[in-house]
């Protein structure tokens, strides 16, 4: 099995990850969304994924978040390093994650398209007692029902829509759109009046509609 870095690396990968949402959210005041989003950018988040020895063991968690926020903002933070004895669910869910990237040899994109920071932190509060196989295996059901929904449900679903509040926007009816997303019909081969009309109830242009076949 290929992990994204060293078992070896895996307890500093964990604990810096921690450490560094933790400095970033509750010492530094960011939205853990905005955090994350910005560490995707980063170049600190190619390092991790990459396992580069240099980032994850050796740089601190405070150090890690100092850099994503100087690079993307180009803010420096003025205060103090701050690593806290008592774990916080913005600790857990960084010392998750790094346990799962590694697991899994994935890229932290491919999970936060399925599922934001913010959502997956809300396990902390049944899973943060638990052998991190459990946070692994909820992690797998949500991915799994991400990657298998069709673009329009995803869409769909990320515009907050029910099928017949869909249905009503756009004019196009449920049965069609039920017929979509459940791949009964490929929307690849449906008229463009109907896929523009879809398009532009989830505003959304009607090439992000298309699967890829």
């Amino acid at each position: 099995m290929i992990h994204a870095y060293d078992r070896d690396y895996l307890y500093h990968a964990q604990n810096n990850l921690g450490h560094m949402v933790d400095f970033a959210v509750n010492t530094c005041d960011f939205d853990i969304n905005d955090f994350f989003y910005m560490f995707l950018a980063s170049n600190v988040c190619r390092q991790f994924e990459d396992g580069n020895p240099a980032y994850i063991v050796g740089k601190t968690g405070c150090e890690l978040a100092r850099l994503v926020i100087s690079e993307i903002k180009e803010q420096e933070i003025e205060e103090k390093d701050i690593m806290y004895i008592d774990r916080s669910p913005e600790y857990w869910l960084g010392w998750s994650l790094a346990h799962y990237v590694w697991e899994k040899n994935c890229r932290f994109n491919y999970i936060f398209r399925a599922v934001s920071p913010e959502n997956l932190m809300g396990m902390y509060y049944t899973l943060h007692e638990a052998d991190i196989s459990k946070f692994v295996i909820q992690v797998d059901v949500l991915l799994k029902e991400y990657y298998n929904q069709s673009m329009l449900a995803r869409l769909r679903t990320y515009a907050n829509l029910s099928q017949s509040m869909l249905a009503e926007k756009s004019g196009v009816s449920v049965r069609i759109i039920q017929s979509y997303e459940q791949k009964i019909r490929d929307i690849n081969k449906a008229q463009f009046s109907t896929v523009a009309k879809l398009a532009e109830a989830l505003e959304c242009n009607p090439i992000e509609l298309m699967e890829i076949i």
